[in-house]
């Protein structure tokens, strides 16, 4: 008469065999994910191409303005940070702990981008001056941002990569704070700058400038802070579950 396997015995014979599905279903889901980043870099450099075919156009455009927004920069930035985490994703198990902070950061400049420049269409239609949003600014300040959403959402339910540490927070604003020096500094001196709201003949003096600048910094702490707990929450959740035998 064959033994009956009773108890606890059972719950770790259970879970046992239970765990090679799981594993296998989250190396599936992995490896999907790895693949939509890697989209997501594919769409991001043919929007950046596009918009730079566009601006050609204009008589008086400067090569250095074009990589002198911030959104152009960030993008950039987003197909190196993607590239990697589309590798990591494809030949890894896990990313590495710096790259989930690098992801959520590049993330928040995605969608403050995105944020930014709906605010400028919105101040457009009060100044009486006419803006075009040709398709690359389409897909660089909403299409991409979005899929980066849903990128680094997927990435978060899956729960398979080490929480994002809260330092991101601060982190996040190293780049943001850099660029806004330099092109301060470099405003000064050409008289050009990329948005309206850092030029004080525009927004009524140096404390309208700051008072804009404080909000952005603002809107890149708020967004991180919350991408951070989410994923810590997540990440939190599913190790809470991975603990717990499942029957079967």
């Amino acid at each position: 008469m064959p033994a009956t396997v009773t108890g606890s015995a059972a719950r770790v014979t259970s879970s046992d065999a239970a765990g090679p599905s799981r594993r296998d279903g989250a190396t599936t889901a992995r490896r999907a994910l790895g693949v939509f980043r890697l989209a997501i870099a594919v769409v991001e450099v043919v929007a950046l191409i596009g918009n730079y075919q566009y601006v050609l156009e204009f008589p008086l455009f400067a090569s250095v303005n074009f990589f002198s927004y911030f959104t152009v920069l960030s993008a950039m930035l987003a197909v190196a940070t993607l590239l990697v985490a589309a590798w990591y994703a494809l030949l890894r198990p896990v990313d590495p702990p710096l790259l989930g902070a690098f992801r959520t950061m590049v993330t928040a400049y995605l969608l403050v981008s995105g944020i930014v420049f709906g605010l400028i269409a919105l101040q457009a239609s009060t100044r009486d001056y006419r803006l075009e949003v040709p398709w690359s600014d389409t897909v660089l300040h909403f299409v991409v941002p979005l899929l980066a959403l849903v990128a680094w959402t997927v990435d978060a339910v899956i729960a398979v990569n080490p929480p994002v540490p809260w330092a991101t927070v601060g982190l996040v604003l190293v780049l943001p704070s850099l660029w806004l020096v330099y092109t301060l500094l470099r405003g000064a001196d050409l008289g050009w700058y990329p948005y309206f709201f850092l030029d004080a003949s525009q927004v009524g003096g140096y404390a309208g400038v700051a008072a804009y600048c404080v909000l952005v910094l603002l809107i890149f702490v708020a967004i991180t802070a919350g991408l951070v707990a989410v994923h810590r929450g997540l990440a939190a959740r599913a190790a809470r579950m991975r603990a717990v035998p499942h029957s079967g």
